[in-house]
């Protein structure tokens, strides 16, 4: 149970501090800006990481929950708790952002700034390379360790600052389904859903791969 509720507070906390900074930068004339709402996504996620990390592994994110499934590395009677817990914490957080702001209309919501195709492109190689470095420096399913959150939380820093403007980087289902769900822009939700999960689903192939080929370079070695 402690796994559960871990996960959903990390998840509450990442949407409340994640879309809250976006949320403020519209209210108040740009006051956080797009870096400062950049840095706010990748320095919370290291935070979570660190606090809750040894707990639940703090995925906070129902794409990587799955892709851990997909790895090995996680008991599959457990996904569907986690992503309950995920979606739950971050619906909390869009109700209590709502609460705190009832005239933003949006909630920090992820919206395709160009095409469809390309914000579903964009997603899914943002989550596939975020993946990429979750699967390497988490152990097991847990993703704790001196460097861990700081390898995580830069990469989302990374990618939220240059891809943000064009898709949103949300690179999490439940970060995007929450602000959807509650503000009412529902209408590309399906992209924020179906690419991160396929992206981050691809990065494990990709992961043994790349990790056998190292095997048998050694063995030649």
């Amino acid at each position: 149970m402690n796994r559960y509720l871990a996960e959903l507070l990390g998840t509450f906390i990442l949407l409340f501090c994640g879309t809250g900074a976006v949320i403020i930068d519209q209210q108040f004339n740009g006051a956080v800006t797009h870096a400062g709402i950049a840095i706010t996504w990748g320095f919370i996620v290291m935070a979570m990481i660190y606090a809750l990390g040894d707990i639940s592994g703090a995925h906070m994110n129902p794409a990587v929950t799955i892709a851990f499934t997909i790895a090995g590395r996680f008991q599959v009677k457990q996904v569907l708790p986690y992503i309950i817990s995920q979606v739950t914490g971050a619906l909390l957080a869009s109700i209590t952002l709502h609460c705190l702001f009832p005239g933003n209309e949006t909630l920090g919501v992820t919206l395709p700034a160009g095409s469809e195709m390309q914000s579903f492109v964009l997603e899914f190689l943002l989550t596939f390379f975020l993946m990429l470095v979750v699967i390497n420096v988490a152990t097991g399913s847990k993703e704790q360790g001196m460097f861990a959150g700081l390898a995580i939380g830069s990469t989302v820093l990374l990618e939220a600052m240059f891809a943000g403007p064009v898709c949103g980087a949300s690179m999490n289902p439940a970060r995007s389904m929450a602000p959807a769900f509650i503000s009412g822009h529902i209408e590309h939700l399906w992209i924020y859903i179906v690419a991160p999960t396929a992206g981050a689903a691809f990065a494990i192939p990709i992961h043994k791969i790349l990790h056998n080929n190292k095997q048998l370079t050694k063995q030649v070695q």
